[in-house]
């Protein structure tokens, strides 16, 4: 009898010392089932995804140029009529110089020109003073001060065109003959010759200004331009592309001697990582003219930064690897951390040593903070499966605030290849001499995030700048 009792004791006794061993063991032997790893979008489809825009493109010229090209272009003798007999009864022969610089005055959509001319006429004459007859051709010069009116217009092809007409004129010095001491006006005889002759005079205003403005010339530059990739990152391989689908025009107009208009380019911005410049895309045809009244003055240009999961695994080891946390009697240390994407959520799986060893998995949505240009998470828990074990061997560690420390700690820093793209565009839209006597510039105002994207390869944060783009025609020859 005092063998079994002693037996019974020494048995109670092991199951004492189990039931108190088992309490200071770390808790966690039963470990979750990793949630599934499935992600919405491929790399492809990221850089495939298009945004509708409009890339903006006011388009000026100070008067003062157009005065240049017009001066250069119409110099010397304007109209050169050498036969008595073209002018029918007038018996008149005339040339006519450009006599000092054309003015030009601008309102809304209509030029003035201030044309002064030097004329030499040779007419012949028939007078008889004193009842004698003298007849013969006399040369004389002077000057005149003509006004023409132009309206501007566009055609469909992207011509610009002028109809000119005159307006009034006024005479500089007035045209006379002098025969034996007298003097003989001949401005009736003048001006029905310059009145038959003024076609030739607008249709020279109508071609210079068609020349002097060439504006299907930048317009198609324009075009070819916003469908040219850009190199918006060197160090990223990261390219803005624009697929454009159409283009449209602001009417004519001139405001203070500058004349006016707003291209538009519609069409898909994409943002491509690659190491070779991508394909020019969309049609290499230029649209038809379409006018419309107003066009938004901002563009949008998206700029992609990205990380891959193994280095955002490697930064996350040297923010948190070696983290302790302690709640009451309990604490935890990290071990480790992987991160891989489910959805539209970034899990983290993190191992866990003290009073809990093993793994756990955590999700969050990532998000990107344009004022700080970093990546974090949002709304960071534990995934399902993980809650669930934790509850029955480790609840303490759902009632702490070990996630959000995790939440608050989770940050990376982005900035750095946002600032990059932002500078490359940026420098892109500075004093870029497109061609001789075009030069863009342009200014970013602002970053708006668009979102998160994670792919199996990468974590893709998508930002979207905008600005202002000035193409500026300056000494065009």
């Amino acid at each position: 009898m005092s063998l079994h009792f002693n037996t019974c004791v020494k048995i109670s006794w092991s199951f004492v010392c189990l039931f108190l061993l088992a309490q200071c063991t770390p808790q966690g032997t039963k470990q979750p089932k990793a949630p599934q790893e499935t992600y919405l979008y491929s790399d492809m489809q990221i850089q495939d995804e298009k945004h509708l825009s409009v890339v903006n493109i006011p388009l000026e010229m100070p008067i003062s140029e157009l005065e240049k090209q017009i001066n250069t272009q119409i110099n010397g003798l304007i109209y050169d009529d050498n036969s008595y007999e073209n002018d029918g009864n007038d018996n008149l022969k005339a040339k006519v110089w450009k006599l000092s610089p054309i003015k030009i005055q601008a309102i809304d959509s209509t030029f003035l020109f201030d044309v002064p001319l030097k004329i030499w006429v040779s007419a012949g004459y028939k007078v008889s003073p004193l009842g004698i007859t003298m007849s013969g051709y006399k040369d004389t010069e002077f000057s005149i001060r003509i006004r023409f009116v132009s309206k501007i217009s566009v055609t469909p092809d992207w011509r610009l065109v002028t109809t000119t007409f005159v307006d009034s004129y006024d005479w500089i010095t007035e045209p006379v003959i002098k025969v034996a001491g007298f003097n003989i006006p001949i401005k009736s005889m003048v001006s029905r010759t310059l009145s038959r002759n003024y076609e030739s005079i607008t249709k020279t205003i109508d071609k210079q200004v068609e020349e002097s403005i060439e504006l299907k010339k930048y317009v198609r530059q324009a075009w070819d331009l916003a469908r040219t990739p850009f190199l918006m990152s060197d160090e990223y391989k990261t390219w803005l592309v624009v697929v454009p689908t159409g283009m449209v025009m602001t009417p004519l107009t001139v405001r203070n001697r500058i004349l006016r208009t707003t291209i538009g380019i519609r069409g898909y911005t994409q943002t491509v990582t690659s190491f070779e410049k991508p394909e020019i895309r969309g049609n290499n045809n230029l649209p038809p003219l379409q006018v419309v009244d107003k066009i938004p003055v901002e563009f949008r240009v998206g700029l992609i930064s990205t990380i891959t999961y193994k280095e955002a695994s490697r930064m996350a080891r040297e923010s948190f690897i070696g983290e302790k946390f302690s709640s009451g009697k309990y604490s935890v240390e990290v071990t480790s951390i992987d991160l891989f994407g489910q959805n539209e959520n970034l899990v983290i799986k993190a191992g866990l040593k003290g009073s809990l060893n093993g793994v756990i998995y955590m999700k969050g949505k990532p998000h990107y903070d344009p004022d700080t240009k970093n990546l974090s998470l949002k709304s960071l828990d534990y995934d399902l499966e993980t809650r669930n074990v934790i509850l029955k061997t480790a609840g303490w560690l759902l009632q702490s605030k070990f996630s959000k420390m995790m939440e608050k700690q989770f940050v990376f820093s982005m900035g750095e290849q946002i600032s990059e793209a932002q500078k490359t565009v940026q420098s892109t839209l500075t004093n870029n001499t497109l061609a001789k006597g075009i030069v863009l510039n342009g200014t970013l105002k602002e970053l708006t995030p668009d979102k998160v994207y994670l792919t199996p390869e990468h974590i893709y944060s998508v930002v979207f700048a905008t600005g202002q783009v000035t193409l500026r025609i300056e000494g065009l020859q």
